[in-house]
Formats: C-alpha cells, structure tokens, sequence
C-alpha cells in the first residue's frame, strides 16, 4: 500500500504529463476581470461564463464603467449564467467598494479579497494564485472529489481538503496544480464518469479496488 506522499508524487508526476503547460481556463484580461469571470461561475460552466463575459466585459471592464452600467443591465447580460439577480448584485457592489475603497484596483491580499460582496476564500484564492502569482490552493468540487478518490484527505469538507493538500504538495507547484486538478477531474475522473475504479489514475494508485468510493461533500 502507498503512502499519501508517495501518491502524490505520482500524481503530480502524470498531471505534468497530461498537462505541462495550463491556463486559466476562463477568459480574462486583468485581475478585475478575473474576478468578475471566478464569481460568475458559480454553479455555471466555465464555457458559459466565457460565452457570457465578452458582451459584459465589452459593456464593462472596469469598476467604474461596472458602476455606471447598473445592476439591472448587469442582470440581463448575465442571465444565462444562473443565480444572475444574486451575482449582478454582488459584481454592482464589490465594483463600488472596489473603488471607494481600493481606489478602483483589486487587492492583493485574501483579508482584502474576502471583504467584497459575492467573493468567498475559494474564489480570493483563485484570484492571488492566478492574477498575482501568490502560493495558494482553490478546492472546487473536482479537486475535493479527487483528493478523496486517492486518499490524499479525510473529505471531510473543502476547508480540510485544502490543509490536507497543502501539506503534500511544496508551495511552488500550488497554482499550476489547482488547474491540472481541475482538468483531470473534467477529462478523465468526473462524478459520474468515474467512481474511483475506472480512470488511468484511480487504476493506477488502487489497482486492487473493486468498490467505489463514496465522495463526501
């Protein structure tokens, strides 16, 4: 039986091979527009939200064109994306205290992140590894499904999931990690596609199991 860090070794290992290189796989061009991409994609497809953030971002890309277009015609651009009166709600009033308070430019901390309206630790996350390079480790549901998968945590929620990682893998590979993670988990391992039996890695890492793993949420 292997040890959690000899599993994660191998599995960074095939992650790198499947995917050398990564990109944010929503479309942005700056921190704020990342962050308004992150936010929009809750509960929605990263191919929805990038079908979606071209007309809102040629309407607006800034907080203060954010602000003068309105929460309304925020809504009506977003709409497709789901849960629109509560996300156009919240891109309306962080864009505000993004300039009341941050003289219009996102900060570059997660105390500062986590303050505006609609932006919890995960997304904060999303936003200091991929728009300012700072170590950090966003669990969405596809990473904490997979780390219970291979037992690299006990799974009890994404919060654990995330210490659990962290001490397995250094810093420096956190950022890029996060975003191998999440494509595996689409391409090769989903919720319904695998069961912890049937993907190259689960075959490799528990060639000898035969029930499938029960994920918790």
């Amino acid at each position: 039986m292997t040890t959690k860090k000899e599993r994660a070794e191998i599995i960074g290992k095939r992650l790198d091979e499947l995917y050398p290189t990564v990109d944010v796989p929503l479309e942005h061009k700056d921190a704020y527009t990342l962050l308004i991409a992150v936010l929009l994609s809750a509960q929605c497809t990263d191919k929805r939200v990038n079908a979606v953030t071209p007309a809102l971002f040629a309407a607006a890309d800034t907080p203060a064109k954010m602000v003068r277009l309105g929460q309304e015609k925020i809504r009506k651009l977003i709409e497709t994306c789901g849960l629109a009166n509560n996300k156009s709600k919240a891109i309306f009033e962080l864009s505000k205290m993004l300039i009341a308070e941050h003289g219009g430019n996102v900060p570059k901390s997660f105390q500062g992140l986590e303050k505006l309206p609609g932006v919890g630790h995960k997304t904060a996350s999303v936003i200091m590894a991929q728009a300012f390079g700072a170590p950090a480790f966003p669990v969405d549901t596809h990473i904490h499904r997979l780390a219970q998968r291979w037992k690299l945590t006990s799974g009890k929620n994404v919060v654990q999931t995330e210490t659990d990682l962290k001490k397995l893998f250094p810093p420096g590979r956190w950022n890029k990690l996060h975003i191998q993670l999440i494509l595996y988990g689409r391409e090769y391992c989903s919720a319904r596609g695998c069961d912890g039996t049937k993907c190259p890695l689960c075959r490799e890492l528990f060639s000898d199991r035969k029930t499938p793993v029960k994920t918790k949420k």
